[in-house]
């Protein structure tokens, strides 16, 4: 009989404690988007956030955080101790913007402007990351109020530069870790998200294991012998071989990579050859990418790269070379995370609206975190109910419903709850 009042009025703690929650994250939603349109007005790029970290750190310390910013140059890190002993979990966010000018009409459009790479451009969000720190934000506030419910740490991680450092600058989750992000206290767990302007708002889209590729940049020099136009016997031409190549390389994805497995894609971007219709130059460079979502089929791609690039330049009487630059590693979900967490998406969202997706090939820097510890990264709606298009990330007509910064909210937090309370 004790037992049977004891968990009753366990069970009445337990709703009124949830009650209390849900009634915080509804009560901070108006703050959450006046947040994200004063980041949205004032974006910054990446490793210049400097004004959008003083705004994080402000708000972070007037909850009685202890915080510390410069981390990994310009990022904020924050922790908020629970009443209670437990794990260490941490939350993360990123905080810089794109050198997009915005085409959007709206009463908080970025009108923003500065140089990059010595080209003129306007500063836009055009990827989210404003709604990431404003939910980010919003957790915070939400859980510092509830500390008493919290067995455990939570570690809040608003990283810069997740769109790559400048030329010549380290930046990003990498340099994160490097200043040892995850330590002092170490971290278990990490969640993250991204909002998407191609999902309904109120839905959450995830996959276990690969979800985002490892992005891979290439640079191939070819090089083979001038000589005039009118003459090709006499030399050797570059850009001969650099077709060869390309055309080379497309046979490791449709005949040697099991796409039946996961998803890869090669693709030069850029080539650089000769300076008049008359003249086949000396050397010619390809610069591409390389997107895999499976570390078997990433080495095997990266080999078989190699040596069809210095075999075909060979056939043809040149040489030909090819470095790789990794800019993310596969976005991995812990299988086990994920099973363990579902239930925590599905509560606050409702199992209808807690989605499997496919792995896309777009790269994510989260997964430097996911490599050092188990992480769990997924997708939410930003997209109007009932519209059927929407503009792509990165694109200066990108623009997401605000209304789906809500669930983001009550998703991280109830993430963040039940973990520590396992």
């Amino acid at each position: 009989m004790k037992t049977i009042y004891y968990l009753f009025f366990l069970s009445i703690f337990i709703g009124n404690s949830q009650t209390s929650i849900d009634k915080d994250i509804i009560d901070i939603e108006d703050k959450v988007i006046e947040w994200r349109r004063d980041f949205h007005q004032n974006p910054e790029l990446s490793n210049r956030e400097f004004k959008t970290a003083e705004k994080i750190a402000a708000h972070l310390k007037g909850l009685g955080l202890d915080v510390e910013t410069g981390i990994a140059k310009t990022g904020v890190v924050a922790l908020l101790k629970g009443d209670n002993p437990g794990k260490v979990v941490a939350l993360r966010a990123d905080i810089d913007a794109l050198p997009v000018t915005e085409r959007n009409d709206l009463p908080f459009k970025s009108e923003v402007r500065t140089t990059f790479l010595n080209t003129e451009t306007g500063v836009m969000h055009a990827c989210g990351h404003d709604t990431h720190i404003a939910i980010l934000m919003g957790v915070a506030e939400v859980l510092a109020n509830n500390k008493d419910k919290i067995n455990g740490t939570v570690k809040f991680i608003f990283q810069p530069a997740e769109e790559g450092p400048p030329p010549g600058e380290e930046g990003g989750a990498k340099l994160m870790i490097k200043e040892g992000v995850l330590e002092n206290p170490k971290v278990d767990a990490i969640f993250g998200l991204h909002i998407n302007a191609g999902t309904p708002v109120g839905t959450i889209k995830y996959k276990k294991e690969g979800i985002m590729a490892s992005v891979e940049r290439f640079v191939i020099d070819v090089k083979g012998k001038q000589t005039h136009g009118s003459q090709p016997w006499s030399g050797v031409d570059p850009i001969l071989i650099s077709a060869k190549i390309i055309d080379g390389l497309q046979t490791i994805i449709s005949r040697e990579a099991q796409l039946t497995n996961e998803a890869a894609v090669i693709t030069v971007g850029k080539i650089t050859a000769g300076t008049r219709f008359n003249i086949i130059p000396e050397s010619a460079e390809m610069i591409g990418t390389v997107r895999t979502l499976d570390q078997a089929m990433r080495t095997m791609i990266e080999t078989r790269m190699k040596e069809m690039v210095e075999t075909i330049a060979k056939a043809y009487g040149g040489e030909a070379s090819i470095t790789f630059q990794n800019n993310t590693s596969i976005t991995y979900n812990d299988p086990e995370l994920v099973d363990e967490m579902l239930p925590s998406l599905q509560k606050v969202a409702g199992s209808e609206k807690v989605e499997i997706m496919k792995a896309t090939t777009g790269g994510e820097d989260f997964s430097y975190f996911q490599e050092v510890v188990p992480g769990f990264y997924f997708f939410l709606g930003g997209m109007t109910p009932g519209e059927t298009e929407s503009f792509p990330h990165h694109t200066p007509d990108f623009k997401i419903d605000e209304r789906g910064m809500l669930l983001g909210v009550k998703a991280m937090t109830q993430l963040t709850l039940d973990y520590l309370g396992q």
